[in-house]
């Protein structure tokens, strides 16, 4: 019964909050009557960017979705981010329908340009768009980084960091060997 009334107070709240957010800034940012956003999801918007959210998109607690001057973020129908997922577009990120997020994963279509004169305080910026495909799941930990497209029904492992294009119907898994050294007085 708590759930089902915390899941009521969560719809209502991000209707009353997106219909705010409609009126600041219109045709750029779009969705659907019925989304259930945590109160405490941080949506941001700069000059010229915009948003649009397809129907029954999910956000849980600490997420951050912010499209800066001029980016596209793009979220279709029946997504899902658990707690503290970020997405952060300057160009375009796009997430086809049905994408499920586990918790604190990263999404960025750009990159500090280091090389550029003035380095990292120049303000730089590489873009490139970021598309993830139907139905796939992003694990936890999981970084996306820009010039990426994810194919349909993918499966990306938790701790992976993305770069470059994954085909549809892929297991990505990045494996790391643990190696245990023993403490013990004769190891010293």
């Amino acid at each position: 019964m708590r759930h089902a009334f915390a899941n009521i107070i969560s719809v209502l709240y991000s209707f009353f909050r997106f219909a705010l957010l409609k009126l600041f800034y219109f045709r750029r940012f779009h969705y659907h009557p019925i989304e259930r956003f945590s109160p405490n999801v941080v949506i941001s918007m700069g000059k010229g960017a915009d948003i649009k959210l397809g129907r029954k998109v999910r956000a849980h607690s600490g997420c951050r979705f912010s499209a800066l001057a001029g980016g596209t973020l793009r979220i279709d129908d029946g997504c899902s981010f658990g707690c503290q997922c970020i997405l952060v577009c300057r160009h375009s990120i796009h997430i086809q329908k049905g994408v499920e997020f586990g918790p604190n994963v990263l999404i960025y279509d750009h990159d500090h340009d280091f090389r550029a004169e003035g380095g990292l305080k120049a303000g730089k910026y590489k873009n490139s768009p970021v598309v993830i495909g139907a139905n796939s799941w992003i694990g936890a930990n999981v970084v996306i980084l820009r010039g990426t497209t994810i194919g349909k029904n993918c499966v990306i492992g938790a701790g992976c960091v993305v770069k470059g294009n994954i085909p549809d119907h892929t297991l990505v898994v990045q494996k790391r060997e643990t190696e245990l050294i023993s403490l013990t007085e004769e190891n010293r």
